[in-house]
């Protein structure tokens, strides 16, 4: 792959034997060889450092996570990325592979300091589509506000410049999850795109951190309450 800007991937495990190979795979094959993989691992206790150690891969560092929750070790990756481009990456989904050359173009083409992209939703085994289209399902586009009264952020469809560290980081304990926050981060310090182009399988399944049910609406009010004074004070 010809491309001119390096790349860090910041992934969070933590126990995802189960996944971690395939999403791997489906990683480095698109990497040139300065790019990056910071993964930042939270204590597993099963066969994660034994399989990513087996790729032997010089590309690829596992640091230790703060073992904080998922926020907190995405956090812990995202500091340690040096790459140009951050992309953020779960544990056990599989990218398309022209996902990074069609991320790292929308950037240059768009001047945007984060890119999220489109995806389809497959069963844990991969064998089945349970949504085709994530962006129709949850009507995703940008917008500061809209943003913050709903989030449309997914965070492994999302990628942003190093230059947005800067006021990403710490992210705050006490808000929901990170891919909302560092969506409006970016929204208030510079501009996001939506591109709506399917460049991961996200993958469903038993073990999944984060939710695509609503939560109670005294703790959705609760939580935009904290989300939008912790963004003020940003």
């Amino acid at each position: 792959m010809k491309r001119k800007d390096n790349i860090s991937v910041a992934m969070a495990t933590f126990n995802g034997e189960k996944y971690i190979k395939e999403q791997l795979e489906s990683i480095i094959c698109q990497l040139n060889n300065n790019d990056e993989i910071i993964i930042s691992d939270d204590g597993s206790t099963d066969k994660t450092i034994n399989i990513i150690k087996s790729f032997k891969d010089k590309r690829i560092h596992v640091i230790r996570g703060p073992k904080e929750g998922v926020k907190q070790n995405f956090a812990n990756a995202i500091k340690e990325c040096s790459g140009k481009y951050i992309f953020l990456s779960d544990q056990d989904d599989i990218w398309i592979d022209n996902k990074v050359e069609l991320v790292t173009k929308c950037f240059e083409e768009t001047k945007s300091d984060c890119i999220t992209h489109n995806n389809d939703v497959i069963s844990d085994d991969a064998s089945k589509v349970i949504i085709d289209d994530f962006f129709k399902y949850r009507h995703s586009k940008p917008g500061f506000i809209s943003n913050i009264y709903k989030n449309k952020y997914l965070g492994c469809t999302m990628a942003f410049r190093n230059t947005m560290k800067e006021y990403i980081l710490p992210i705050p304990n006490d808000i929901e999850m990170h891919d909302q926050w560092i969506g409006v981060i970016c929204e208030k310090h510079g501009k996001s795109f939506f591109l709506d182009k399917k460049l991961i399988h996200y993958r469903r399944h038993s073990s999944n951190v984060s939710s695509m049910n609503h939560h109670s609406l005294f703790k959705m009010i609760r939580n935009r309450i904290v989300f939008i004074k912790r963004i003020w004070g940003r």
